[in-house]
């Protein structure tokens, strides 16, 4: 954390000259279980990554906003003309650009700003970069600002910046799990009442650790797939009379399925609702202490994904398969497919011979080699000073 957050503030004072008045983090995170039920009205499990994107921020006058990026090398600046018509500001632009425009489309008097960015959080792995990058920006301008926005509404607000404003069709999960997580927990999700509880997840005392790695597949998450998944839910959950497909419990899904005309519809439902009943299941373990009885949930989340949803990629499934096949407890892809990262809950002492199985299995296959972190449970967006 002390370096990139270092990061942001030396290149604040590069670009902009003197110090920034604070420096605001928001983490990368990972979905424990619960793939494409957000915008199905289900349940998640996400938890908050030790990676953060780290806003150096101070006011400047006026409603214009300045912004470096670490990443880039860009400086970008924007008005208030500009930041009120989506499209003006593009690239990695939009996302700090939406965030002022959702502010002040929900009425706060946003305050100008030079905001200097700097990230650990990997582009394109599925770990929600820009999530973190909207968190990051969003702690700032509320607290540059004072304002009024209460924890529990401000993934609401980011989403709707990357929904409407970037025109990116995600559900709620990874905002929220950016802004509200806590350490050393997993943040159990309504998507539809927005909910939370704050489920312990204490993998050091269980002895545990989580690898993820990164399958370095080519992101082939085209928001078309995406979108036609999304797509297929709501015409199931029209076909069916309910309001989503969360409202259809496994007890009821056989005959559910039977009303579905179209196979891919049917395999597209049945991964929702059973993916929904498993994110339960994970639930009630954790709460019971019983953390080394989720792995197999992990595993069949997975089997679900490939199988049903069609998400998976070939390094993907390599991945699962090598690091169940070196003794790992449960594993699965985590985010929105088409290439990403895998998740492997393994005893804390097997993580490196887990990861050493992957890489193997990788250069068996002619793959790019994966790259991997172990992690544990981070806490959401905060100011750092």
């Amino acid at each position: 954390m002390t370096d990139v957050a270092d990061r942001a503030a030396a290149g604040f004072e590069r670009e902009f000259g003197g110090s920034p008045a604070g420096r605001w983090a928001a983490p990368g995170r990972v979905n424990l279980i619960g793939e494409h039920t957000d915008y199905n009205d289900g349940f998640v499990l996400p938890f908050a990554l030790p990676l953060r994107t780290v806003a150096a921020a101070q006011p400047q006058a006026g409603p214009r906003w300045t912004v470096w990026s670490e990443l880039s090398g860009e400086t970008i600046d924007f008005g208030a003309d500009e930041v009120a018509e989506p499209g003006r500001v593009t690239d990695w632009g939009a996302y700090v650009a939406g965030v002022v425009w959702a502010l002040r489309e929900a009425g706060h008097d946003v305050p100008g700003a030079r905001l200097a960015i700097a990230s650990d959080v990997p582009l394109g792995a599925g770990l929600s970069s820009s999530a973190a990058l909207e968190a990051a920006v969003l702690t700032a301008l509320v607290d540059l600002g004072g304002l009024d926005l209460p924890a529990e509404r401000q993934p609401r607000l980011a989403q709707r910046a990357e929904n409407a404003y970037v025109g990116a069709p995600t559900g709620i999960m990874d905002q929220s799990a950016a802004i509200r997580c806590r350490d050393g927990h997993a943040l159990f999700l309504d998507c539809r009442t927005e909910e939370v509880e704050h489920i312990p997840f204490d993998l050091h005392a269980a002895g545990l650790a989580m690898l993820v790695v990164d399958s370095r597949a080519p992101h082939r998450h085209a928001d078309g797939e995406y979108a036609a998944r999304r797509r297929s839910c709501e015409a199931a959950a029209e076909r069916l009379g309910v309001r989503a497909l969360r409202d259809v419990g496994v007890d009821q899904l056989d005959a559910a399925l039977a009303r579905l005309d179209d196979p891919e519809t049917r395999r597209r439902a049945r991964h929702v609702v059973t993916e929904d009943q498993r994110v339960l299941d994970t639930v009630a373990l954790l709460r019971a202490g019983r953390t080394r009885e989720i792995g197999p949930l992990l595993t069949a989340s997975h089997v679900s994904m490939r199988d049903d949803f069609e998400i998976t990629v070939p390094e993907i499934d390599t991945a699962v398969e090598a690091a169940l096949g070196a003794g790992a407890l449960g594993a699965r892809m985590t985010g929105g497919g088409f290439g990403g990262c895998v998740l492997a809950l393994v005893g804390a002492d097997a993580a490196d011979a887990v990861a050493d199985a992957v890489t193997t299995a990788y250069a068996d296959k002619g793959f790019q080699a994966p790259t991997h972190v172990t992690v544990l449970p981070a806490a959401g967006a905060a100011r750092l000073d």
